[in-house]
């Protein structure tokens, strides 16, 4: 089987600078410049990335609430259900861990959760963000409790109260 091509571009944004990697068959990574790294063999074409690169700046304006990209992660199963559940909760919205896991039929694996979503390869777009404690505390966030912060602000979620 042939590797396939992953075509990458840093895109500027007021969080800093993202990094945003995709193949033929979709989205693979976005994640904070310092966050993360270049991969071998991937490939600088901005003009490929053009659709995400305009959502994502459609997003941090405020105009855009949803997502409608071809995402292609690679994780485990009990990943991607995570990564999958995160898509459906609700611009503006947040839900805690433990809903987290009771939505993926794994009541007690809301710290394996926080695990997946601690590795998620495509933040912002598959929303881990919008995943927080129980008590309403923020939780943690892989690229930093600040932006995790600015995104739920960015989102109209001030109150930070998960919903059921």
């Amino acid at each position: 089987m042939e590797k396939q091509q992953i075509y990458f571009d840093q895109v500027h944004s007021p969080l800093g600078s993202i990094v945003i990697a995709a193949s033929s068959h979709g989205l693979h990574h976005l994640f904070f410049e310092e966050r993360g790294r270049l991969e071998e063999g991937w490939q600088y074409s901005p003009e490929r990335l053009q659709e995400v690169t305009q959502q994502l700046a459609e997003y941090f304006k405020g105009k855009r609430k949803q997502f409608d990209l071809l995402l292609a992660p690679t994780g485990t199963a009990f990943q991607m259900r995570v990564w999958q559940e995160l898509c459906r909760i609700p611009y503006g919205k947040t839900i805690s861990y433990k809903e987290m896991a009771h939505r993926i039929d794994k009541p007690k694996a809301y710290r394996a959760v926080g695990g997946a979503n601690g590795k998620n390869p495509i933040s912002i777009i598959q929303p881990c963000h919008r995943v927080i404690a129980a008590d309403g505390s923020l939780g943690g966030f892989s690229s930093g409790l600040e932006r995790k912060e600015f995104l739920l602000q960015l989102e109209g979620q001030d109150n930070k109260k998960p919903c059921s």
